[in-house]
């Protein structure tokens, strides 16, 4: 008898680690394309995680389940259960197990931090982004011998970014155009309030605080165009302030930054400054009035 029960735990133990590797594969199709280095790394946590958090979940569904079915008391039996004061052996395995998953987890998440060193220079080369990147589908490996530094400025409510190496001097847009398989290094500077650099694409978020220039590091692997939003709530027009992320090639950069250089400056516009304009008669209620729609090259 206690064979067949070993047996059958045994049988139950491995459909549950097959289904929750199963829910670790398919986790990986819950997100957006992997567009950068540092989304390999992420959704490489994010599938461990449910799939350790699937077989926990699994394990204790199927006890109580099993309980229920099979360990229920017999009919009109109202008498008490057995009287038990402890077991030794029993405490010692239910704090241990959690004790290990957390530290586990809090390892592998440190490690996966590390390896993206997104924020600013680090003493250590990035080799495990860039490993990641190399074994994902349809990328090649990031050249990390150029960094590409984009100065980044954020004001109520728009997004407007500076390049230093056009042809004829600096290039601003309101779109951010990076080559793809270079190091990225956006300087992030806030003009009024708290705001947030969230990419979905990339899986990178950082928040932009006022009065701090933040140093901000990732590598685009996939050309395309993504979608970057104010991840902070920042005040009454705060949904408008998002724009487009075109990843290309190297040489299409930098023949986008010929062209854009030699483009007169003008206003782009900007949704938030027009949405404030619709309503500049109505009285009900008090907003704060958007920044000035910024003057660059190329606008989106």
């Amino acid at each position: 008898m206690k064979l067949r029960t070993i047996l059958i735990l045994g049988v139950a133990a491995i459909a549950i680690a097959l289904i929750s590797l199963w829910m670790g594969q398919v986790a990986y199709t819950w997100f957006p394309p992997q567009a950068s280095a540092e989304s390999v790394l992420v959704d490489n946590l994010f599938s461990f995680l449910v799939t350790l958090g699937t077989f926990i979940f699994l394990g204790v569904v199927g006890t109580l389940t099993y309980s229920i079915l099979f360990q229920r008391a017999e009919k009109y039996d109202l008498s008490d259960g057995p009287h038990i004061e402890g077991n030794v052996k029993l405490e010692i395995i239910w704090t241990a197990i959690p004790f290990i998953l957390v530290i586990w987890i809090a390892t592998y998440s440190y490690q996966i931090y590390d390896q993206m060193s997104i924020l600013g220079p680090m003493d250590h080369a990035h080799h495990g982004a860039m490993m990641a990147a190399a074994n994902a589908d349809e990328v090649s490996e990031p050249k990390t011998e150029e960094i590409e530094k984009i100065q980044v400025l954020a004001r109520q409510w728009a997004w407007e970014f500076h390049y230093a190496n056009g042809t004829n001097g600096e290039v601003s847009s309101t779109e951010l155009h990076l080559p793809n398989n270079r190091r990225i290094k956006l300087v992030l500077h806030s003009e009024d309030v708290l705001h947030g650099l969230y990419i979905p694409a990339f899986r990178v978020k950082q928040d932009v605080i006022p009065g701090h220039d933040i140093d901000f590091e990732f590598t685009p692997i996939r050309e395309g165009k993504y979608r970057l939003r104010d991840s902070e709530y920042s005040g009454t027009y705060f949904a408008s302030m998002q724009t487009d992320v075109v990843v290309e090639s190297p040489e299409a950069y930098q023949k986008w930054l010929a062209d854009a250089s030699s483009a007169t400056p003008a206003p782009a516009y900007n949704p938030a400054a027009s949405e404030y304009a619709k309503r500049a008669n109505a009285t009900n209620w008090a907003t704060v009035v958007p920044a000035a729609p910024p003057v660059v090259n190329y606008a989106n």
